[in-house]
């Protein structure tokens, strides 16, 4: 254990050099100049500081003070001539541990010190332990995010199965929204999870009747009633579980098919009482649905895409989220790009790319 001892008479720290020899298992840094004594324990760690009281320049007190700026537990003993009750209280109130009197006492001063010491070992023990368990704790946070993401990946996989959908678009879409949370300025933290959490936007639909998810041609009023019912499924199947991720899928779930002027469904809710994440995801979602070819119908040009989007504004979406989605074209395209569909579409690139 590293000792520091700072004393600007050359014969007490040689004294105080020899007493520490005494101890086990430790080195003693020695200074007479309080400076650099303070400079050194400013670039290192201590484990114990001996000082003494009166020093030019720099006194004993004042250096415990600065000391203390940077080391807020390592114990410190202070070796003093002066018997001034205010003095040592001063000294205490700045971060002094304990106190020696001169002229030393040399068993006084080996029992002081192996008991600061021992109060430095159990301090770094008390570190190494916290240090495990904050380690233990990532490590099952991981584990649980990950089983998170596989929950999300298999439930998505099973929508995907039942809807003519790709994979593909679920990663463009999610990726979409990305861009769009980044323009618009949301947490980091925020656009990992919408990444994360968007591809289960349409869970909802493996509660879908065949003959209405794969109907080739237009829904009548009737089915159409059906098919919104998806939208509450989703919220319902995803909202059982207490998780940060999951909520985020079920918010998304229920809102993205919402209108920011109050005409969508399910609850018909306007603007910001419809949440951030919805309000993006609706515009991701339908464009990469409008620029994507189905059993029932064909891809839209790019350009007419985005003039739905435009004439939508206000309307179906919240033009803040057109406009962000707009404002980086050339990330659009490379979404687009990076996630083709292809005869391909693979399971394994939504497991690893829709958290990349």
């Amino acid at each position: 254990m590293k000792i520091v001892i700072v004393d600007d008479t050359p014969m007490s720290l040689t004294m105080l050099q020899y007493l520490v020899r005494k101890l086990p298992d430790c080195e003693a840094i020695c200074f007479t100049d309080p400076q650099e004594g303070l400079a050194w324990c400013g670039a290192n760690q201590p484990d114990l500081l001996i000082v003494d009281f009166m020093m030019p320049d720099l006194d004993g007190t004042t250096l415990v003070a600065r000391f203390r700026e940077r080391h807020h537990d390592v114990p410190v003993l202070m070796v003093t001539a002066n018997h001034d009750v205010a003095l040592r209280h001063e000294a205490l109130q700045k971060g002094v541990t304990d106190f020696l009197n001169k002229p030393l006492d040399n068993v006084e001063f080996i029992a002081r010190a192996r008991n600061m010491l021992a109060l430095r070992k159990n301090q770094k023990l008390s570190y190494d332990r916290i240090s495990w368990l904050d380690e233990e704790v990532r490590k099952a946070t991981r584990q649980i995010v990950e089983q998170e993401r596989s929950t999300i990946f298999c439930l998505a996989k099973a929508a995907e199965y039942r809807d003519p959908e790709t994979g593909s678009h679920i990663l463009r879409m999610a990726h979409y929204s990305r861009h769009i949370a980044r323009v618009l300025a949301l947490s980091n933290a925020d656009q990992e999870l919408l990444l994360e959490a968007a591809p289960m936007h349409d869970i909802g639909k493996v509660g879908t009747p065949d003959a209405i998810l794969l109907k080739p041609g237009r829904l009548t009023p009737e089915e159409f009633e059906i098919m919104k019912q998806h939208a509450e499924i989703g919220y319902k199947v995803l909202s059982q579980m207490r998780s940060p991720l999951l909520a985020a899928a079920a918010q998304i779930a229920y809102t993205h098919h919402e209108k920011f002027d109050g005409s969508g469904y399910p609850r018909g809710l306007t603007a910001d009482e419809i949440p951030i994440f919805g309000r993006i995801v609706a515009v991701a979602d339908v464009f990469d649905a409008l620029t994507s070819a189905r059993p029932y119908k064909k891809a839209w040009s790019v350009e007419s895409a985005i003039q739905f989007l435009i004439d939508g504004k206000g309307k179906h979406f919240d033009p803040s989220c057109v406009d962000a989605f707009l404002s980086d074209w050339d990330e659009v395209i490379a979404i687009r790009e990076r996630f083709a569909d292809d005869e391909s579409a693979n399971e394994t690139s939504m497991a690893l790319e829709v958290h990349a």
